[in-house]
């Protein structure tokens, strides 16, 4: 009797613990510090319950995978999501100031910098293009394309999707520590103090309204196997700027998306099993992805410093750093980091643009990868 009533505690091992306290570290952060709790809430539960021994949460009926199985495996959570915030997305800003598209496609360098990287570890061409998408920066376009590209164990032997979604979505809630060191060391206080007046021109109605059907048949010609992600997205904006369907709009901007991020949360906390995530492996895919991070954020702030000196220092280089999607947790850095230096300096509304202009861009990206990461592996 005694036995059965601890068997739990006796079919817990150290690394079940260790994944345990990350979760709990992760419930921290968003309570104490409000990293992200949308993201790290329902994910850090999720890490701890799944290393429950003998919880039966991802058994063949456990409610985590079957969760997975319907929602994640088959795309369907990040292409919801994806319409959800389309809905939530204002162009505004970008069409203001169309020049942004550069800096959101700078930073997307961290992907192909990455992929690199991960094909000089050994990683097979698949397992690197899996890993590059973190540099994304966006949860969505990232299980998008590496549940595409490593679908199972014969087109990837590694457990490579856990790692790489749960890296996806732990940095992009870790953008407010990533973020500042980066921007400080490349660029000077002067820089960083220039300031940029917000003029409110006002964008044509019908302007918005075909910006974001333009943009799918662009980018779906462009990148074909980007076109589901830029379907739901586009779609999900052409709600909000039409007008005339405010209780879809408004549903996808609040319901579904929450519905989503809940279900989503848990079962991307569900991955994180000890016996999968501490290996050697998955250290290297988490060490990829924030170098991946690093490495975009660096070529949007770079490119940013370019613009600078070709404006006249009219821009400040800080909002390039913006452009590496993660919406809007990266225009909000840039807008903190912009204020320190210059507390009458408003960056926020000119970040935005970079910043969704990234999106876009990742989308792209992941799109190019789709196309021919499988086709030069055969």
């Amino acid at each position: 009797m005694a036995e059965e009533l601890f068997e739990g505690f006796i079919g817990l091992d150290w690394r079940a613990v260790v994944m345990m306290l990350v979760g709990g570290l992760m419930i921290f952060l968003a309570i104490a510090y409000r990293f992200e709790p949308l993201l790290l809430l329902p994910i850090g539960l999720g890490a701890m319950a799944v290393n429950l021994p003998l919880g039966g949460l991802t058994g063949e009926h456990g409610i985590m995978t079957v969760l997975k199985e319907n929602g994640l495996d088959n795309e369907l959570f990040p292409l919801l999501m994806f319409l959800g915030l389309g809905a939530l997305t204002d162009f505004t800003p970008l069409l203001q100031r169309p020049w942004t598209f550069l800096l959101g496609g700078a930073a997307q360098a961290g992907i192909f910098a990455s992929l690199m990287a991960a094909i000089a570890l050994n990683f097979s061409l698949r397992e690197a293009g899996a890993i590059a998408i973190i540099g994304s920066a966006d949860g969505p376009t990232t299980i998008f394309v590496a549940t595409q590209l490593c679908p199972d164990s014969q087109a990837c032997p590694n457990e490579v999707l856990g790692p790489v979604v749960v890296a996806a979505y732990s940095y992009m809630a870790m953008v407010p520590l990533i973020q500042p060191p980066i921007m400080k060391l490349l660029t000077t206080k002067a820089e960083r103090s220039i300031p940029m007046e917000y003029t409110d021109r006002p964008i044509p109605r019908l302007l918005k309204i075909l910006f974001p059907i333009v943009v799918l048949i662009i980018g779906g010609l462009l990148a074909p196997k980007a076109a589901p992600l830029l379907t739901m997205f586009m779609f999900g904006n052409l709600l909000r700027e039409s007008g005339v369907v405010d209780r879809l709009s408004n549903t996808a901007q609040s319901e579904l998306i929450n519905i989503v991020t809940i279900l989503l949360g848990l079962v991307i906390g569900s991955i994180m099993t000890g016996d999968t995530f501490l290996q050697l492996f998955t250290l290297k895919i988490l060490g990829l992805g924030l170098g991946a991070f690093v490495i975009g954020t660096s070529a949007g702030v770079m490119f940013g410093k370019l613009m600078m000196v070709v404006s006249g220092r009219k821009i400040n280089p800080l909002i390039g750093a913006a452009g590496v999607s993660a919406v809007p947790m990266a225009a909000r850095v840039v807008q903190r980091m912009g204020q320190k230096e210059r507390p009458d300096n408003f960056l926020l509304m000119h970040a935005m643009g970079p910043n969704v202009a990234g999106v876009i861009g990742s989308a792209l990206a992941g799109g190019v990868l789709l196309s021919r990461v499988p086709a030069l592996a055969g």
